[in-house]
This record gives structure tokens, sequence and C-alpha cells, in this order.
């Protein structure tokens, strides 16, 4: 019984101090904590759209400023896209 008692003890010590520290940093810590966390509307950068090609490429539409550009990301590093006029040579 005096097991048990103490065990209940030591689990409202537990609950009230870490209440306490929760009251605390809502009270006095930085009203802007989560500030970051928050979606920005002045940013520049932003992924418009994503698109998995298979398992190790993904084609992202991003925005930057008022363009648009296509980025491929494939085996960790960014492949540079090859553009219409060189495709149609290499058929050749």
């Amino acid at each position: 019984m005096f097991l048990l008692l103490k065990a209940v003890f030591a689990l409202a010590a537990t609950l009230g101090l870490f209440g306490m520290g929760v009251w605390a940093a809502r009270r006095w810590g930085p009203k802007n904590l989560f500030a970051s966390m928050r979606p920005s509307t002045d940013r520049r950068l932003a992924i418009v759209e994503s698109l998995q090609l298979d398992p190790s490429r993904r084609l992202l539409l991003v925005r930057v400023d008022a363009q648009e550009r296509l980025v491929l990301l494939g085996e960790g590093q960014v492949l540079e896209p090859t553009p219409a006029g060189r495709a149609s040579e290499r058929a050749a």
C-alpha cells in the first residue's frame, strides 16, 4: 500500500512541475516562440507543385519572385534538364 501511495505522489509531483513549467513558459516566455512555424506571406520562394516521376526522381515547379522554374531532383542531386534541341540531336 505504501509503494502505491508513493508512486501516486511521485506522478502528481511530476505532472505538477510540468504544468508549472508550461504555465511559466506561456506567461513569461517569448511571444513569438512559434512565429517561425507560421507561414509567411512575404516569402520569395515557394514550391508550387511536386510530381514523383519514379522512385529516384522528382519534378518540382518552383516560384521565385514572379518566375516559375522546373527543377528535376534525383539521386540526391539536382539534375540539369535537357533542352528540347539537344534531345532531338541525340536521337539523330
